[in-house]
């Protein structure tokens, strides 16, 4: 594990693009559908349970939350998807941002797609994987409470939405993760480690062993 993350702090909260911070030199967001688990997942990368706002009221995080790390780099919150009680506009209006976000910001080096491993690639996913082709950041999936799972379970499930990913041609990186039992932590960190301080992305496989 890398204790940079350890010393993450919330630095500000943006509703518009002109509002995002100005002195970053390179961020990873987080996106993902409002029950994936991606606040429980920041904070247990951060080792901080208060960093991220977590909620049982799913489209909590309706702001893009920016949390500071060393040499000037952060990790984003972005706000949830898919949630049906969200308007219709407010809807559009967090695809045009989200849109414009993940294909200009130019201190973006990657996308940390999180997806709850029992429920992979719903339509909103997929979206998503839609809004950020035209960007220039790696996309890495966490499929997350994988203590949801057996191990042949979550494995099996890693391998397929790997498959459904390089049958539709996306590129990106893969792992099991659970905030719960702190699975998948030293992966998280060594694929931030390659986005914001080494500047080279993973290889774009999963990181977990075949099933048996």
């Amino acid at each position: 594990m890398n204790p940079l993350y350890f010393s993450a702090e919330f630095r500000t909260s943006a509703q518009e693009l002109s509002q995002l911070v100005t002195d970053s030199e390179g961020e990873v967001a987080f996106a993902g559908r409002s029950n994936a688990g991606k606040s429980s997942a920041i904070n247990a990368i951060t080792r901080n349970r208060k960093l991220a706002k977590t909620s049982k009221t799913p489209g909590r995080t309706q702001l893009i939350n920016f949390f500071s790390l060393p040499r000037q780099r952060y990790l984003v919150d972005l706000p949830g998807y898919g949630y049906a009680k969200v308007s219709r506009s407010r809807q559009d209006q967090w695809r045009a941002t989200m849109t414009r976000y993940l294909q200009t910001r130019p201190q973006l080096r990657g996308l940390i797609l999180l997806m709850d491993i029992r429920h992979p690639l719903t339509p909103h996913d997929w979206q998503m994987i839609e809004l950020h082709h035209g960007s220039h950041a790696a996309l890495h999936v966490m499929l997350t409470k994988a203590d949801k799972l057996s191990k042949n379970q979550a494995n099996k499930a890693l391998f397929a939405a790997h498959g459904q990913l390089e049958t539709a041609g996306v590129e990106a990186s893969l792992q099991i993760f659970s905030a719960t039992k702190k699975q998948g932590l030293d992966d998280a960190h060594s694929v931030l480690d390659d986005y914001l301080y080494a500047g080279s992305p993973p290889s774009a496989k999963p990181l977990a062993p075949a099933p048996d």
